[in-house]
């Protein structure tokens, strides 16, 4: 699938759009995490400050690496790329809770933004409860990514060209 989409994202105008979406994104959130951290008070507030910045961080260091992976290390930034971390010791004790985090922080950043904007209770559920239903699936969702990524905690045996990546 992988391949198949590539001609559509991995293009000069496309990588370009992509690439200023994410700059924008990363600061405009710097931007507001230093207006807005001295003003939160819930919980819920401090959530979408800290996922906002975690994420920021998380897109440099994602898109340094995939860069690096693909201009200096002649790499396919494919699914042995990113899962190389994951299944090697003492690598995963690093790449684990960044990912874990990056994927809790998206769902985290859209939970908060909901129940920010959401107005109705659907289902008998309020906003806040919709919000937290948002958390909850994030975690689900983060369990089942790392049961498909370490080949049903199993872990992926990786190719020898990208043993580079775990000093191999």
């Amino acid at each position: 699938m992988m391949d198949s989409l590539r001609p559509w994202y991995r293009n000069i105008f496309a990588e370009t759009v992509l690439l200023i979406a994410v700059g924008v994104q990363i600061v405009s959130g710097i931007r507001l995490f230093k207006i807005n951290r001295k003003q939160a008070t819930s919980s819920f507030e401090k959530l979408h400050i800290y996922t906002g910045l975690y994420l920021a961080l998380f897109l440099v260091i994602h898109l340094s690496a995939v860069f690096i992976g693909r201009l200096v290390l002649h790499l396919d930034t494919n699914f042995y790329f990113g899962v190389a971390g994951i299944n090697a010791f003492p690598f995963n004790l690093f790449f684990i809770p960044y990912y874990a985090l990056a994927i809790l922080s998206f769902f985290g950043h859209i939970a908060v933004i909901h129940q920010k904007k959401m107005r109705l209770t659907f289902f008998g559920i309020n906003p806040k409860t919709q919000a937290r239903t948002i958390l909850l699936a994030g975690a689900l969702l983060t369990i089942v990514i790392f049961y498909g990524l370490t080949n049903s905690f199993q872990g992926v045996q990786i190719p020898e060209a990208y043993r580079v990546l775990i000093g191999k």
